[in-house]
């Protein structure tokens, strides 16, 4: 992947549209999704019913819309770890990286499964 690669706007919003109807169909505990972008990383929030704010995870984008990085939020050191999916893998779609954040926060291992 090449780090130095700068986010498309046209992936910017496609990658919006596709971490929101992740979340409306597989995440009813989140109300919406926010996603930031800096240079080649976008960062996922999720936002709560009660307009919490919970910082998920970060992608890395290596030039492809297809497979991007994946860094979990931790809490515990207010960063973001470069981790592994369940696939094993580090890199992998927007919707497998929501998806094991959301699994973490919000409690629910099956979508690791």
């Amino acid at each position: 992947m090449n780090d130095m690669s700068t986010i498309p706007d046209s992936t910017k919003s496609s990658l919006h549209q596709r971490l929101s109807a992740r979340a409306s169909q597989r995440w009813p505990a989140l109300s919406d999704v926010r996603l930031r972008t800096r240079a080649s990383f976008a960062y996922v929030d999720g936002v709560l019913p009660d307009g919490d704010v919970l910082q998920l995870c970060r992608l890395r984008y290596g030039g492809s819309a297809r497979d991007w990085g994946f860094a979990i939020y931790r809490a515990s050191h207010d960063d973001y770890e470069d981790s592994f999916l369940p696939t094993g893998s580090p890199v992998g779609s927007p919707e497998d990286a929501l998806d094991t954040a959301c699994g973490l926060y919000l409690a629910d291992p099956t979508a690791w499964v």
